[in-house]
């Protein structure tokens, strides 16, 4: 039988053995690196499980790169991990197309999500962005992947503003090979679809949305799909782009911890 590596994760353990676990999902192109605004934050408040997702960071498994790219195999690499750390339950937290798997997992494994908290979600492709991606399969067997993920990040995070984020992820994504680039982004344009039939159905698990004012791709469908929901919550922060979990993380942060504070009726802290 051949063995497969689980993905590469990082753990930080809180001192308290019984205080809830948050996972972290990053975006396509990204690695667990992207969340390092987050990690200080969070560590006095909960244990820590950072992913990196298959051929992302340091997951860098040949073995598994021959697996299926599809939302369901993606998703268990990732409960893969979790049993390996042995946790039961935990809090889910993702970023962009991390959250696209995120919304998988929640409703194929929601004994094991406590809550989902979805940072620069997608959950709906608009035709502008349809035809983004249909550009992107005409022009990536002649160009070189790092100038097609530039020019999509570019329109995605477009002003001074995003710059930030822009930068870590063009440092992140040239540690993809172009193989891998181009395998998440067969998956990424099989999505549109997918999509639609995902958000069907309002989950039994709590959701809080949390955005940039000016993600412009995708700010729109998650206010329209927050409304059908009754569990989920839609936060939005002013003058932030898609990766507001980089461009305003102090916010970001005190929201999201006086959120998972209110699941347990524990005391806020004031942001």
């Amino acid at each position: 039988m051949t063995h497969l590596q689980i993905l590469h994760h990082t753990i930080y353990r809180h001192d308290d053995p019984s205080a809830d676990w948050v996972v972290f999902l990053h975006g396509a192109g990204g690695s667990s690196a992207t969340w390092f605004k987050q990690v200080r934050f969070f560590k006095p408040h909960f244990n820590l499980l950072l992913i990196d997702l298959r051929d992302h960071g340091k997951s860098k498994d040949p073995l598994r790169a021959e697996r299926p790219y599809t939302m369901e195999s993606l998703v268990e690499d990732i409960i893969e991990v979790i049993d390996a750390v042995k946790i039961d339950q935990a809090h889910f937290m993702g970023l962009s197309v991390g959250t696209i798997l995120l919304r998988h997992l929640v409703e194929t494994h929601p004994n094991r999500v406590i809550s989902a908290i979805h940072a620069g979600a997608i959950v709906y492709f608009t035709r502008f962005a349809r035809f983004l991606l249909a550009l992107g399969r005409t022009l990536r067997p002649v160009l070189p992947y790092m100038i097609l993920y530039r020019f999509f990040a570019n329109i995605i995070m477009p002003t001074k503003r995003h710059r930030e984020a822009r930068q870590l992820f063009y440092r992140e994504a040239k540690k993809l090979t172009q193989r891998a680039f181009g395998r998440w982004f067969t998956l990424s344009t099989t999505l549109a679809d997918r999509l639609a039939r995902m958000h069907t159905d309002a989950p039994n698990v709590p959701m809080l949305y949390v955005m940039g004012s000016e993600d412009h791709m995708f700010l729109s469908g998650v206010e329209l799909q927050v409304g059908k929901e009754p569990l989920s919550q839609l936060y939005v922060i002013p003058d932030t782009g898609h990766v507001c979990t980089l461009e305003a993380p102090e916010i970001f942060n005190n929201h999201v911890l006086s959120y998972l504070q209110s699941l347990k009726g524990q005391p806020q802290d004031t942001p």
